[in-house]
């Protein structure tokens, strides 16, 4: 197992560049990277993370959904690597859900994001991977997606309205 990675906070410039593409998915640096992603979201009750949040700037994250205190109804996965990732298709229908951030702490919002999307990216030994995800994952994958382009979640909600503290948060989600 890989050591968690220290996570970059909002304002980190690194949070806002564009990604550049993995070139070599075999080579080492990206395979210790991939495992220290994935055992940073784990230990961070994160649900995915991308490179640039470990102040690594490379097209890069990992969907690693699972029930947890940050996202108890979260649907099970096995952590998977997405390398260059990109959507090649989506649903006309937008639905806004709840989004955190390991980035910004604290806070949640309501963000509007396709309810189905059609990928394309590379997996850890680089092959390509087609895959459709809806839902909650579709929502992962946009997320994260965002990350390498130097987007937040923050960008995309429609009012500041809809944004909420942790606490608040808990308690509306704890109540449904």
């Amino acid at each position: 197992m890989a050591d968690p990675l220290e996570i970059a906070q909002l304002g980190n410039p690194i949070l806002r560049k564009v990604a550049q593409p993995v070139v070599d998915a075999t080579d080492a640096t990206i395979q210790t990277l991939i495992d220290s992603l994935i055992e940073t979201a784990l230990s961070a009750h994160g649900v995915g993370i991308a490179a640039p949040q470990v102040a690594r700037s490379y097209r890069l994250f990992i969907v690693a959904s699972r029930p947890n205190p940050r996202y108890p109804n979260a649907p099970s996965m096995e952590p998977t690597a997405m390398l260059n990732p990109k959507i090649v298709a989506h649903s006309e229908e937008m639905v806004k859900g709840w989004e955190g951030c390991l980035s910004i702490p604290g806070i949640r919002g309501l963000v509007p994001r396709y309810q189905a999307v059609e990928v394309e990216y590379r997996d850890r030994y680089g092959n390509l991977q087609h895959r459709e995800l809806t839902d909650f994952v579709a929502r992962i994958f946009q997320h994260e997606l965002d990350h390498l382009d130097g987007i937040v979640f923050l960008d995309r909600v429609e009012s500041t309205q809809d944004l909420f503290t942790e606490q608040e948060y808990q308690r509306i989600v704890s109540d449904q």
